[in-house]
């Protein structure tokens, strides 16, 4: 089903230690208090090797998965699901798996996401994620949204003190929807009609500017690259953030025609496991190119306030709505929770009286500039500025039945201008000198949870020499 869907236990990975297919594998949780000199994913051809007459059999090779975040948890599965699977160890340096995947369960059966929400299951990427999820058996715990549900339809921007709903539908394109002034007619003609860039790279509000025109960079990508990296789109690459716009223009010299009219093949995945800071410290000395390259990739931190009130409704229906920088620098956006999974809103206090959820997003490649250190900000701060947005945004100015706050500090990766470079780097690095190292995750070539999975999947096959089975 094409839609938004989460788990009804909510996205925190439950500690797995019993899904070896095999005796002679390992899966255990090392807890160590800082990142182990130990290479990623690493373990040769997979296979063990007998010697010659007489001789016992070799104990199978040894894969170790650096981190347990989902990029990591998934690569253990699809490592020990091989015909013969190798031993494998999983080293995490905190005390949970998940990474940024966090959830927390209120007594009274409330569920808040401190990280991604929910998973939007399109494309091939998105196709692994539900075939392993069925493959675990946790299809039954799906909580889907149909495309026609007000949640997976409607999104908003927040500019000039007024919530307005993201253009859609014929009607939309053919006249003026505030807050554009032009209907976007104009900005897919002047696509048709620009040439193609020349350049090997380019700020995805760059390119937006000059194939849409300065509303669609100001406004919907602006806002787009908030929503998505925490990021600032005059910052992030076009070819790197979004490869399908890069190669659609270079394909057919537009955007919509190249989107319209693909051309057979996906796009390379390359391979990147957890933050590649972490990974850094542990390589060792003669792998400082690399290191260096790893500490070169920033990320964003982003402050998450969970707010639930009781008795309060929203002026208006949808995911939730996003902020373009011009507007507020520090607030990236707010998602309405109860909106697409009122099955987590839980019981309330008062029987009849409905539930609201939602989480306010702040801070990203705004952090320092607008609160400081992420690591010595005040959580109250952040609650006040949130509130603040709810009341101001949303009408709603009582005070929240239940507030979590959480910093996640560098959570996001950033794809600057270069990202590409740095990645072919890494991986002629790794070809000459022939490190059995394998990187996955959301530090290389996307973000999301599905492009995580996908990753960690592809780095299995070229460690085992094919993909394991399905």
């Amino acid at each position: 089903m094409i839609g938004w869907w989460r788990s009804r236990r909510g996205l925190s990975p439950r500690r797995v230690s019993s899904c070896c297919p095999s005796k002679r594998c390992a899966f255990p949780l090392v807890r160590l208090p800082f990142a182990p000199p130990l290479p990623l994913l690493s373990g040769g051809k997979g296979r063990g090797q007998r010697g010659g007459r007489g001789t016992a059999p070799l104990m199978p090779p040894t894969v170790a998965v650096v981190g347990g975040g989902i990029s990591g948890l998934a690569a253990c599965y699809h490592l020990l699901r091989a015909p013969r699977p190798p031993k494998v160890v999983l080293l995490e340096a905190s005390g949970r798996f998940g990474g940024w995947l966090q959830s927390t369960r209120t007594p009274e059966g409330a569920v808040f996401e401190h990280g991604p929400r929910g998973v939007r299951p399109a494309g091939p990427a998105g196709a692994e994620t539900l075939h392993m999820v069925s493959e675990l058996g946790l299809a039954g715990d799906i909580l889907a949204v149909p495309r026609d549900h007000p949640a997976a339809r409607n999104r908003f921007l927040y500019l000039g003190g007024a919530l307005h709903p993201l253009p859609s539908g014929l009607w939309a394109v053919l006249r003026a929807v505030p807050p554009f002034q032009r209907a976007l007619l104009w900005s897919a003609l002047r696509d048709l009609l620009t040439p193609a860039g020349t350049g090997p790279d380019e700020s995805a509000h760059a390119f937006a500017r000059r194939r849409f025109g300065p509303e669609v960079a100001e406004l919907a990508v602006d806002s787009l690259c908030r929503g998505v990296f925490a990021g600032d789109s005059r910052a992030l690459s076009v070819r790197s953030c979004f490869p399908a716009l890069f190669q659609a223009e270079r394909r057919r010299g537009s955007v919509l025609l190249g989107l319209a009219l693909p051309h057979g093949g996906t796009l390379g995945t390359l391979l990147g496991l957890a933050l590649p800071h972490a990974l850094a410290r542990a390589l060792p000395a003669e792998a400082e190119p690399l290191a260096r390259e790893l500490r070169a990739i920033p990320a964003a931190s982003v402050a998450v306030v969970n707010l639930q009130y009781e008795g309060a409704a929203l002026p208006v229906t949808g995911f939730g709505h996003l902020v373009p920088s011009s507007e507020d620098p520090a607030l990236l956006g707010i998602v309405y929770d109860s909106v697409a999974f009122p099955e987590h809103d839980g019981t309330p206090a008062t029987p009849g009286t409905p539930s609201l959820r939602l989480t306010v997003m702040l801070g990203g490649a705004w952090f320092r500039q607008s609160f400081g250190d992420p690591a010595l900000v005040a959580p109250e701060l952040l609650l006040r500025r949130a509130r603040a947005a709810v009341s101001d945004h949303l009408g709603l100015a009582g005070t929240p039945a239940r507030a979590i706050v959480r910093v996640q500090q560098d959570c996001i990766p950033q794809y600057t201008l270069g990202h590409w470079e740095r990645l072919e780097r890494i991986q002629r690095f790794l070809k000459e000198q022939e490190l059995p190292l394998s990187l996955i995750g959301a530090s290389y070539s996307g973000v999301s949870v599905n492009d995580c999975i996908a990753s960690a999947k592809a780095a299995v096959g070229r460690i085992l020499g094919s993909l394991p089975e399905a």
